[in-house]
């Protein structure tokens, strides 16, 4: 459980089948940025932190790197070995927090973070990342959220989480770069950072999919609240979307360095 939100709980793991069908949604140029930065390329050994279902090992798979992704949820983890196992991928996943991370001193050569990292406690963390990255080893902290000032359907939607949900602070993203705290920056250089916008497809169902398993509803809401609100949120997009539409989103990187 994690109380980020004005201390209402939440548990991805009673939306991990949601996730794993709803939220492998970013898109090439996404992923062509982490290749780019030279971290999933044959040879090196990434960790991915907080993997939920596995998207970014998934994802990179191909590339040769030798992957490991944990998370604190079971049920996450769960789904990444099954859907790792269904496209005959050598993953290594592990249910266990990112601050408690137990590998060899100087074993992996990078380390992913999407979506995540700002559920973490940096001045656990960041003590565990250097003992356990190479020397000069690299971090790179991503993540993906759709601009609600900048798209009707977004901003509807998300104002039916809140209603439902009011404690949720998820809601209200703006374009910025990845925040990094002083803890952060005492054991890690910032090398580079980038932001940019795409439109993400959708179809009604993986949109609304894509909602509810978002933390404001799936993870939180009560069996009766998260019923009424699927049949609202179907209502909403039967009358404000075409059954094919775009979400604009903003995409934010930032690439450190172990010092």
């Amino acid at each position: 459980m994690y109380t980020i939100d004005n201390g209402k709980a939440f548990d991805w793991g009673r939306t991990s089948q949601d996730y794993a069908k709803f939220r492998d949604i970013y898109p090439e140029s996404f992923y062509q940025k982490i290749i780019g930065y030279n971290i999933g390329t044959k040879g090196q050994k990434v960790l991915d932190l907080g993997t939920g279902t596995g998207v970014i090992p998934r994802n990179l798979y191909a590339y040769g790197a030798e992957w490991t992704g944990i998370d604190a949820s079971e049920n996450q983890i769960a789904q990444a070995k099954l859907l790792a196992g269904q496209q005959g991928m050598l993953i290594r996943f592990e249910a266990v927090p990112a601050e408690k991370a137990d590998f060899p001193a100087s074993y992996f050569d990078a380390v992913t973070a999407c979506q995540c990292f700002w559920y973490f406690k940096p001045e656990v963390l960041m003590p565990v990342l250097k003992k356990i990255l190479k020397p000069d080893g690299k971090i790179l902290i991503l993540q993906m959220c759709w601009l609600p000032f900048e798209d009707e359907i977004a901003q509807a939607s998300e104002n039916l989480v809140l209603q439902y949900n009011p404690s949720w602070t998820g809601a209200g993203e703006k374009r910025h770069p990845v925040h990094l705290s002083d803890t952060v920056l005492q054991y890690a250089e910032l090398v580079s950072h980038e932001e940019y916008a795409e439109a993400i497809p959708f179809t009604r169902e993986t949109w609304h999919g894509r909602m509810k398993a978002c933390r404001g509803v799936g993870a939180s809401l009560s069996g009766a609240e998260l019923e009424s609100w699927e049949q609202e949120h179907k209502k909403l997009l039967n009358q404000t979307a075409s059954e094919n539409f775009s979400i604009l989103h903003y995409i934010a990187m930032a690439e450190l360095k172990i010092k």
